[in-house]
């Protein structure tokens, strides 16, 4: 059987940081339950299109997944595994905000075979963590990784970001110790990016606000990112892509996926997926999704009744049509296997671009590859074409050669 990744996607949070730009915002309880409701009705409706595939990895992310109560994260988890064929050994994330992470919840998780959890920390700093408008404090984040702990969970990712508004070399070095004093398996460090539409892109871009949003200057982010890079190699953590570290056998196989451009499944709002070199989205837009997945209570006092019918499956299957994603060309493949493969410090398999392309990427890249090469950017290595240390630190400058069009 082929295989699968699955992303579910949680849209809500109980407070949207100044920072993100994630399909995302606070909702009601109601809102929540309906789309839940509806969530679990486009899991079932579409199975019937993966019969085919093996499910290797799963990731709940949002949003805050953990907002929703331990009976919704159950009935998400009771329809995937009734509709997929989930592997036993799969990895199964789910992400989790300090401050909403609860006995019962975990407990839950554990029941319905989630085995990585994945804790958004940002920084060990509360005064960077209120500049950011996170909801939790490092003690809060302290209370909420003991209890996974508590609970059996072995394979824990933190988020952290640098860059932050008033963050020093000092208080960065700071959160990098503490942190990695607790032995997570994995570690994902960010820089802070200014996406537009953001209330720190507002103030900082738009009004020009640099004394409100008193950033570090370049030259110490660009030393936070080396140190980040030294100082968690020196605590036993691989860097196996630009911004993520593992321990040994710990890295993020879901993510994987994606930068190796295997086949994934987006469900909930705005969800992505890419199967078979088909990509399309769901709906950005709340309302339209519910309208479309959502179940009409016809008077009865009942909701999602939890299955569907022949007629159900007609009449969305027609939304399901290859007509409705869009088939990359041979071209568009080879610009993502070479941008996305390259961010792994393994880099690419010259020998697979070939058996997938039927050329080296020499007769493609040529010219590209040479360039970077000289520069001391890319190195081969065996069948591997990969970056250097110098290559990742100007990564999108490199990757960016790659695209054809």
């Amino acid at each position: 059987m082929k295989a699968l990744g699955i992303y579910v996607h949680i849209p809500f949070c109980l407070q949207k940081c100044l920072y993100c730009d994630f399909l995302s915002a606070p909702s009601s309880a109601a809102r929540i339950g309906r789309y839940v409701e509806a969530l679990c009705r486009e899991l079932d409706l579409c199975a019937a299109f993966y019969k085919g595939y093996t499910v290797r990895t799963v990731f709940l992310g949002g949003g805050t997944p953990s907002v929703l109560s331990p009976a919704q994260m159950e009935d998400i988890f009771s329809h995937l595994h009734g509709g997929f064929e989930v592997e036993g050994e799969a990895e199964i994330t789910v992400e989790m905000n300090p401050g909403t992470v609860t006995t019962d919840k975990l407990s839950v998780c554990r029941s319905m075979g989630v085995n990585r959890i994945s804790l958004g920390l940002q920084s060990a700093d509360n005064r960077e963590l209120g500049s950011l408008g996170r909801i939790h404090t490092w003690e809060s984040f302290l209370e909420s990784y003991g209890l996974c702990r508590q609970m059996g969970f072995t394979n824990l990712n933190i988020d952290l970001m640098s860059g932050l508004p008033g963050q020093t070399m000092e208080s960065w070095t700071e959160t990098l110790r503490r942190v990695s004093a607790l032995e997570a398996e994995h570690i994902s460090a960010y820089s802070l990016i200014l996406e537009e539409g953001t209330p720190f892109y507002d103030t900082y871009v738009i009004k020009n606000g640099t004394g409100a949003l008193p950033l570090p200057d370049e030259e110490t982010e660009y030393a936070m990112y080396r140190a980040t890079r030294q100082y968690l190699a020196d605590q036993g953590y691989r860097r196996y892509e630009i911004s993520n570290y593992a321990k040994p056998g710990r890295e993020c196989r879901h993510n994987c996926i994606y930068w190796m451009r295997g086949d994934y499944a987006g469900f909930g709002l705005g969800a992505a997926s890419m199967v078979s070199n088909r990509r399309w989205s769901n709906e950005r837009d709340p309302d339209a999704y519910l309208e479309r997945w959502g179940k009409e209570d016809k008077g009865d006092g009942g909701g999602y009744d939890g299955g569907y019918d022949e007629r159900d499956a007609v009449n969305l299957s027609v939304q399901r049509k290859p007509e409705e994603g869009r088939y990359l060309s041979i071209g568009e493949q080879m610009e993502e296997t070479m941008y996305l493969g390259l961010r792994m410090t393994g880099g690419i398999s010259r020998g697979n671009f070939c058996r997938t392309f039927g050329h080296m990427p020499e007769a493609v890249y040529g010219g590209v590859l040479e360039k970077h090469r000289a520069a001391g950017l890319l190195e081969y290595c065996g069948d591997s074409i990969r970056l250097t240390e110098r290559g990742m630190d100007v990564s999108n400058y490199v990757l960016a050669d790659f695209l054809l069009t």
